[in-house]
């Protein structure tokens, strides 16, 4: 709190509030949901059953080899979209080679106002198109790209929350896609001319999530496990 030149007054609330009930400490976790089938000829259809609970972000993965581990491309797809419990992601469908995908991602990733795209999450979104005798060479190792739809809105807070929440139960996830590219231009379907086939996409889930601390002996604290977020954040939203 001193980057917030915070008064003593003000560090002696905080301590004598945090001394005195359980607190909350808002942390994010990350999970990794491969799809269970692959693209074909006609595109992308899939899904998968997955508990949500408190979900902030949906990202895509399309790795072209299995082994791939950082370097994910743009797989040049229209008509994506992600759809779970009654409601589409993103509301419209959309094409990643469009100016307007380019504009969501940027603004996705918050890098839109005071931060710079990197040269190669520009290069992802906006490599030229394969034709049938030549695959484009990348101008620089494609490791940026990674699809990022919002399932909130902007809040002014961890603390508020409007994102996608199934009480942990399990809901299905379905990913739809058609290519924008047809037949030997789609290189993300035809890894090569020697029928090698791209791996599953992979879903990564954004939640928000919160650890409980109680107040121990000598102004310490310890890992709270008796109780739950909205007994202790209850009393203060009321």
């Amino acid at each position: 709190m001193a980057g917030y030149k915070a008064t003593d007054a003000c560090l002696n609330r905080v301590r004598q509030f945090n001394c005195q009930r359980t607190f909350v400490v808002p942390t994010q976790q990350v999970e990794i949901c491969p799809f269970p089938t692959n693209a074909t000829l006609m595109g992308i259809q899939t899904s998968q059953n997955i508990p949500l609970s408190h979900v902030t972000d949906f990202c895509l993965l399309f790795p072209k080899d299995a082994r791939a581990t950082t370097c994910f491309e743009n797989f040049c797809y229209q008509f994506m979209q992600i759809t779970t419990s009654g409601h589409n992601f993103l509301d419209m469908l959309m094409n990643t080679l469009d100016q307007q995908f380019f504009q969501l991602q940027l603004n996705a990733s918050n890098i839109d106002l005071l931060f710079d795209a990197t040269n190669e999450c520009e290069d992802a979104l906006t490599a030229l198109r394969n034709i049938p005798t030549r695959r484009q060479n990348p101008l620089t190792d494609l490791v940026s790209i990674l699809i990022n739809l919002q399932c909130e809105r902007n809040s002014n807070g961890a603390l508020t929350f409007d994102g996608l929440d199934t009480q942990n139960q399990y809901t299905s996830v379905e990913l739809r896609a058609a290519p924008i590219c047809q037949g030997a231009t789609n290189s993300y379907y035809n890894v090569d001319i020697s029928g090698k086939r791209a791996p599953f996409a992979i879903l990564c889930t954004v939640h928000d999530t919160f650890w409980l601390f109680s107040p121990a002996a000598g102004c310490s604290c310890i890992y709270d496990t008796n109780h739950t977020f909205d007994e202790v954040i209850g009393p203060l939203s009321a």
